[in-house]
């Protein structure tokens, strides 16, 4: 296989042989081990630390979407938290206290569950300022941010008894939702250091959002699920320094999923065309996994920058 890099996290003894990686092709730094902090390590730049690689299947033994960004040795910003991202966010050292930002892409299982468990754990932690927390608005499938929220924590939510992280004065914080329009032109918001664009992408019938953060002189973009062929988005990264993209589904694939996720040939036209400094493909599927090889040439036909592959706790410095 030519012009992948594996980021290797824990590896551990049981994953299935379909999901296979090389340790490495194009050489270079393969991150840091479970439970070594990113920010430990990259205590005065800018880095990102993969909390989940995997999709919403249990059979890639991976945790679900998930991404940190590091700033000077603090977690500043959590994009996604699916399944498993809780315990990658403890193994990673991360404090809730230190984040300025909570990003839902959207309302996909495999991208928000555990935000319950994340204002769970928060209690009992130090955190007294508000928690800003992004996510899509709302259509007939699909609640907005405030709804879901709502769902979970309102007086007659699912957790209803975490209620007080929506009401001021009755816990340690409460969460600020931000609603973006995904049919909007975006947003860009200021929070603390970072400096965040949100804008809506093409993922079906499921409202949606990319995300851009800048911060220090470094930019980095999340892809999130979608097809990454909305100029809207495209235009959104220009430039940045690196590009986490997921990848979902083979180079062959044809159907439905198509109208959901963008095959490796999309990843690569997309990643060229915003002139992306590296690429980290994440979100892996098995079905995806299986067809590596003829995906990183699709991929390679348009973008020939770094590519890095995603593995859950692997470490990226900004540079």
């Amino acid at each position: 296989m030519v012009g992948g890099l594996l980021l290797a996290g824990c590896q551990h003894p049981a994953r299935v042989a379909t999901a296979e990686l090389p340790s490495s092709v194009d050489g270079g730094d393969l991150g840091d081990g479970a439970g070594v902090s990113c920010g430990a390590r990259h205590p005065g730049g800018i880095a990102l630390q993969i909390l989940g690689s995997g999709g919403p299947i249990a059979d890639d033994r991976r945790a679900s979407s998930g991404y940190l960004v590091w700033v000077d040795g603090r977690a500043r910003a959590l994009v996604d938290v699916g399944g498993g991202v809780i315990l990658n966010f403890a193994a990673s050292g991360a404090a809730i206290e230190d984040l300025e930002v909570v990003v839902l892409s959207h309302l996909h299982v495999d991208h928000s569950v555990d935000l319950p468990a994340l204002i769970k754990s928060a209690y009992f932690g130090e955190r007294s300022r508000p928690l800003p927390v992004i996510g899509p608005d709302g259509n007939d499938l699909f609640p907005g941010l405030g709804d879901y929220l709502g769902a979970l924590f309102g007086e007659q939510g699912a957790y209803r008894y975490l209620g007080w992280a929506l009401r001021e004065g009755e816990g340690p914080f409460v969460i600020e939702p931000h609603e973006v329009a995904a049919a909007g032109e975006g947003e860009r918001l200021e929070l603390g250091e970072l400096q965040l664009s949100a804008v809506g992408v093409p993922h079906g019938a499921v409202p949606a959002l990319g995300v851009r953060i800048d911060v220090g002189g470094r930019s980095l973009a999340f892809a999130g699920d979608q097809r990454l062929d909305d100029a809207r988005f495209i235009g959104a990264i220009a430039g940045v320094d690196l590009l986490v993209a997921h990848h979902a589904i083979p180079e062959r694939s044809g159907g439905p999923v198509r109208t959901l996720h963008a095959p490796p040939s999309a990843i690569g036209a997309a990643a060229a065309k915003a002139k992306v400094g590296r690429l980290v493909l994440s979100h892996h599927m098995i079905r995806a996994l299986r067809g590596l090889d003829e995906g990183i040439a699709a991929i390679r036909e348009s973008y020939r920058g770094p590519l890095l592959l995603a593995e859950d706790l692997a470490c990226v410095p900004i540079e």
